[in-house]
């Protein structure tokens, strides 16, 4: 840079992949609006943009990026790995050729643009340079306009307000000026600490293209959008961002703002042309009228086309609506200088009437629109007077229309109209290339967010659950709020079962108004139809309010209720649409979703609403079923556990059990402890073979027919032997059994007689009071295996401070990995029971086979503890 002193310097690197480009223009804009040199930078980036596709896309390498400042300027250095490829030197002589070819853009920019230029070559890399001297002005002046008549003026409030805004590194408030407070209502402590993304409405659709969040983090920023007021409404604002340091280096971003209409306050003019007479540049009218670097994104393009529209007619206003894919109907997308931005996404039809000037496929000049009303219904109540509109077209099919309007009546004619009709022409491809690939990124991410609802919606059966999923899936991606009304029945009212709002303060308040209004009609049909009420009512309740509080003078000083009425009529002020629930042919509910004050949805919104209403709807119905069948199963096997232990005199008995599978209370295992005759109990404890519905109901038979043969006089023998028969009568629906039953009679000595049969089953263990452990019972047959049982009983007598232990083979077979607890591991466990009650003899037994492996248990297991306690001593 000759003798030039640099002052700064900014170097990157980037990958030789096509997203880099977009990198680099972001990483040279960025720097250069931070050094301060906004006059620079829109032609430091398109050479940028061009010399980095040469690197990375035309011969595949890596780029090199470094920006030096100067009192005077820039230099921005381009390098690529590859100087053997040749580049064409100034001195050469050699044509650059046609501007529309592909190769050599990026030297005949330069040539066009920079103040100088070169390419330099080292063993390692190949330099293309070029360096951009800043504009000559009188000392302090950075930016001037030509001196205009009075009434030329842009228009502003008596005072015009300038919000003032800090937040820290963290993105939080730190500081709230007082203007601030007169325009949105909050006071200083109501916000600070909290982020401005709690209070700004971005005006972009969320994915699609860069959000405030991002816009906080750039160096310097400017642009529209809006913020959430006290009362709930959303106030468009025209805002500037600065990123700035304190002297320790903390980073934090200094925000000011005006009302939208009065940008001219804040905005920074825009910048003439270097080289008026350059050719290249005057030769492209896209560029003339969009500006260089054109916005990456839709939302970006539509809204400076607007603003540019709107200032090359000197207008007070400016819209731009594009239309749907069969031409019926026009979508607002972009506004400016209009009161508010409620028309987003709104629709009008292409053909209003039948005369040239109620269609927009026509250009169309209204002189003075009190004169007819309604004829532009975007314009109602603003206080426009006269405006123009043109088509936007493309190979002769309607894609949008681009319309300016003025406050003051006769502002335009025919010449007006030509001029902004050539503008039109000249960007409707680009608006319409903008478009599809908006439209394919968010089909693409329609498509990736549908993928995630099924799978979130597939991963649980539990009713209220996925009740919380369809709402979380929709706000805020699709609405601001949502509802889900459910239907039990064909006979059943709808009934509003959940309610969620992006601000979780207004859920209460949303809540009580939705269930002060009659729910929305069961219908069937597919698809979204409006649903007025919410904003019918909501309107109605701040109307009582506001006739309440007339008289006073802000919304802060409304008591709490008032406050919170208006909140939510603003919150349910915009757009709201039902959409059916509908499974296995019978709706099932009502998804509702809604937007605050004159919002509108966009097409494409609803239509991935409608997708995600169908697999909701189906998720919904089946947790439904689910439940109903698990409230089945489980009464049934509720039926199947004893309802209650007996009182025995002078003996403790505890039992503990778990059924093995999700929703299961009763498996293959199963107990029971009853009274036979006076002064006599029948206890059982048994396994079936297998778990599950199959296995309980072998439980039930064996249950009920033991106490039923029982209590007929039999003893344990005869009992299990017609038990083994009946059994064997099931045929191919039986199923093996291991029965441990026994009759218990206590002693008036204090000790307790048992005669006990082990069909097959685990012995029972007996625990004396010295610690020693021994069986209490004999092996024997199982049941279910043969016809023909010769079984007896044995007699045991329990001690005072004995304990009978009975388990099933859930407990002995405890596993981890090749480790068994087995008979010896429970002798061990319950040898050290001596003096616990019969409770804590099973509690313990319980922790330890549960502690006995990290897995959970994949047997049923049933626990039976009897203990005749020792005398006590007065």
């Amino acid at each position: 840079m000759g003798s030039a002193v640099i002052t700064a310097r900014a170097a990157a690197t980037f990958d030789p992949v096509g997203r880099s480009v977009a990198t680099a223009r972001a990483f040279v804009r960025d720097t250069l609006q931070g050094w301060g040199y906004t006059d620079v930078v829109d032609d430091a980036v398109v050479l940028t943009s061009e010399l980095v596709t040469n690197a990375v896309v035309h011969a595949g390498t890596a780029a090199d990026v470094l920006c030096l400042r100067t009192e005077d300027g820039v230099r921005v250095e381009v390098s690529d790995h590859y100087p053997e490829r040749e580049i064409p030197l100034q001195s050469s002589g050699l044509d650059f050729g046609s501007p529309d070819r592909e190769g050599g853009r990026g030297l005949l920019l330069c040539a066009a643009l920079a103040t100088r230029w070169g390419v330099e070559y080292s063993p390692a890399h190949k330099h293309v340079w070029f360096q951009l001297d800043l504009p000559e002005r009188p000392v302090g002046i950075r930016s001037a306009g030509p001196v205009l008549p009075t009434a030329l003026l842009p228009v502003a409030d008596e005072r015009v307000r300038v919000a003032v805004v800090q937040m820290d590194s963290s993105g939080a408030i730190a500081s709230w000026n007082d203007d601030a407070v007169f325009l949105f209502g909050y006071a200083a402590d109501q916000v600070t600490g909290k982020q401005l993304t709690d209070f700004a409405a971005w005006p972009h659709t969320p994915g699609t293209s860069t959000g405030i969040a991002d816009a906080l983090r750039l160096s310097r920023w400017e642009g529209s959008y809006g913020i959430r007021g006290a009362d709930g409404r959303v106030i468009p604002v025209y805002a500037s961002h600065l990123r700035v340091r304190d002297t320790q280096g903390e980073p934090s971003t200094v925000c000011l703002l005006v009302r939208d209409h009065e940008r001219a306050v804040l905005q920074t003019p825009v910048r003439a042309p270097v080289d008026s007479s350059n050719e290249h540049r005057a030769a492209d009218p896209f560029e003339v009228f969009i500006g260089s670097p054109a916005p990456d994104d839709l939302d970006g393009l539509l809204q400076r086309t607007v603003e540019r529209a709107r200032d090359m007619l000197d207008a007070d206003a400016a819209f731009l609506l594009l239309a749907t894919d069969d031409e019926t109907e026009l979508e607002v997308r972009a506004t400016t200088g209009l009161p508010s931005a409620r028309q987003r996404f709104a629709r009008v039809p292409v053909e209003a009437g039948t005369n040239r000037y109620s269609s927009a496929r026509m250009p169309a000049v209204h002189e003075d629109l009190a004169a007819v009303p309604g004829a532009v219904p975007l314009l109602t109540d603003t206080g426009m007077r006269s405006v123009v509109t043109v088509p936007l077209k493309v190979e002769g099919r309607l894609t949008g229309s681009l319309g300016v309007a003025a406050e003051a009546a006769g502002r335009y004619s025919n010449e007006e109209a030509l001029r902004l009709q050539f503008a039109a022409d000249r960007i409707a491809l680009a608006v319409e290339s903008a478009r599809l690939g908006e439209l394919e990124r968010l089909r693409r991410g329609s498509l990736s967010f549908l993928v995630e609802a099924s799978d979130l919606l597939a991963g649980t059966l539990d009713r209220d659950q996925t009740l919380a999923l369809m709402a979380q899936m929709t706000v805020p991606t699709l609405a601001t709020w949502c509802a889900v009304y459910t239907i039990a029945d064909q006979f059943s009212e709808p009934y509003l079962s959940y309610v969620l709002h992006e601000d979780e303060e207004r859920i209460d308040g949303l809540k009580e108004l939705l269930a002060s209004i009659a729910p929305p009609d069961p219908v069937p049909t597919p698809g979204a139809r409006i649903w007025p009420a919410p904003a019918r009512a909501g309107h109605e309740a701040a109307l009582r309010v506001s006739t309440r509080t007339l008289g006073r003078d802000a919304p802060l000083s409304m008591g709490t209720a008032a406050r919170t009425t208006l909140a939510t009529a603003a919150a349910v002020g915009g757009e709201t649409v039902v959409l059916p629930l509908v499974a296995r042919n019978r709706v099932i509910g009502m998804l509702t979703l809604g937007k605050p004050s004159d919002e509108h949805f966009r097409q494409e919104i609803l239509e991935l609403a409608e997708d995600l209403s169908r697999r909701a709807a189906l998720a919904l119905d089946n947790a439904r079923l689910y439940s109903e069948r698990m409230a089945i199963s489980q009464s049934l096997q509720r039926s199947l556990l004893p309802p209650g232990l007996p009182d025995v005199p002078n003996v403790e008995i505890e039992v503990i059990y778990r059924a093995a599978g999700e929703g299961n209370e009763v498996g293959g295992d199963f107990y029971d402890v009853f009274p036979i005759s006076d002064g006599a109990y029948g206890f059982a404890i048994g396994d079936v073979c297998g778990t599950g519905p199959e296995a309980a109901a072998v439980t039930g038979l064996a249950r009920h027919a033991l106490r039923l043969l029982a209590r007929e006089g039999f003893g344990g023998p005869a009992v299990l032997e017609r038990l083994n028969a009946a059994i064997m009568d099931e045929g191919d629906r039986s199923r093996f059994l291991t029965l441990l039953y026994g009759e218990l009679w206590p002693q008036e000595d204090g000790s307790a007689l048992l005669k006990v049969v082990c069909a097959g089953h685990p012995l029972p263990l007996r625990l004396r009071q010295d610690g020693s452990v021994e069986a209490a019972a004999d092996p024997q047959p199982l049941l279910g295996v043969m016809d023909d049982l010769e079984l007896y009983e044995q007699e045991v007598t329990l001690e005072p401070g004995d304990v009978l232990l009975c388990v099933t083979d859930g407990v002995t077979e405890r596993r981890e990995g090749t480790r068994m607890l087995g008979d010896d591991g429970l002798a061990e466990v319950l040898s050290v029971c001596t003096g616990l009650t019969a409770g804590a003899v099973a509690g313990r037994i319980l922790r330890a086979v549960e502690r006995f492996a990290a897995e959970p248990a994949s047997d049923d297991m049933a626990i039976l503890a009897m203990r005749v306690p020792e005398p006590q001593n007065f």
